[in-house]
């Protein structure tokens, strides 16, 4: 990419040659690799839990191949092996009730407009409750796996 880079910009009126050029276009473009490939910067976004993925009926028959399980992190494995309805009980403990309402809801297959309508909140306080509903369910400390 950098060699294109530099075939592309190459002005051979500024006085370098093309192989000077190439070879710092070619290096700034490694360096630029190398730093985004170890930035952390979206780790949380790769890493992140969908509850739809975790909770849904259809990721259940998937999770019984090892090569998902071994893919997930600790906390999803757990939620896997985990029934629906337990799930739900446990989460409820630490839930709101607008939260366990939503949460309800959401597993039911329900939108947020529709969730919204029904509860008489606002999209964005229906999409607000998922988000801490996400947070506490990755923060429950019976839910982690020792092994």
């Amino acid at each position: 990419m950098g060699l294109l880079s530099a075939i592309r910009d190459y002005d051979p009126k500024l006085n370098a040659s093309f192989k000077t050029f190439a070879e710092l276009c070619i290096k700034r473009r490694l360096i630029s690799a190398v730093k985004s490939a170890s930035s952390l910067k979206h780790i949380p976004l790769n890493d992140g839990v969908s509850l739809d993925e975790v909770l849904s009926e259809d990721s259940h028959a998937q999770l019984a191949g090892t090569q998902f399980l071994n893919t997930r992190v600790p906390e999803e494995q757990v939620l896997a092996r985990e029934s629906r309805s337990e799930i739900v009980s446990a989460f409820s403990q630490c839930l709101s009730k607008l939260e366990n309402q939503i949460l309800s809801l959401y597993l039911e297959g329900w939108s947020y407009q529709e969730m919204a309508e029904h509860t008489g909140k606002s999209v964005k306080s229906i999409d607000n409750a998922v988000q801490r509903i996400r947070r506490k369910l990755a923060r429950q400390p019976n839910l982690s796996d020792d092994s």
